[in-house]
């Protein structure tokens, strides 16, 4: 699976001019389900994500994770992380996992987030999203859980 994590002060993801997810401070997590991921991808991914020290210490250093913090998660669904631009000028996807699957590993990815203790809200997988928010730094991390078979 494939993560591209932003540290914010707040984050908001409409379908159809309605929200499905809004937080305060805290990560917004767009994440890609790729083919061949293990199937424990989602529970080690998310670990990761709700452990990376990227939030300010007492002394200004990245050095507290969002579970230190109490922020929250927003995850929301992005097959276009598997984007192969290699060649031409259109990038292909082929490399992101089925819709059925990518489904399936996306909601335990935030259901992974929510037993390690997090607030996650998302939003809505295969629909036309619109997100909003204020990256807080900037901080933007890729992270990618390198456990394809």
């Amino acid at each position: 699976m494939r993560a591209l994590i932003q540290r914010v002060r707040q984050a908001e993801v409409t379908v159809d001019g309605r929200s499905t997810g809004r937080i305060g401070p805290g990560l917004m997590v767009l994440v890609c389900a790729m083919q061949g991921d293990a199937d424990d991808a989602p529970e080690k991914l998310a670990a990761r994500v709700a452990k990376l020290r990227i939030f300010r210490d007492e002394a200004g250093k990245m050095n507290r994770s969002v579970l230190d913090t109490g922020g929250a998660a927003l995850v929301v669904s992005q097959f276009t992380l598997a984007a192969d631009t290699r060649t031409g000028n259109r990038p292909g996807f082929s490399s992101a996992e089925s819709p059925a699957r990518g489904e399936a590993l996306y909601l335990r990815f935030a259901q992974a987030l929510r037993d390690l203790g997090l607030s996650v809200e998302t939003g809505e997988f295969g629909a036309d999203m619109q997100v909003a928010l204020v990256n807080d730094g900037p901080v933007t991390i890729w992270m990618d859980s390198a456990d394809r078979a």
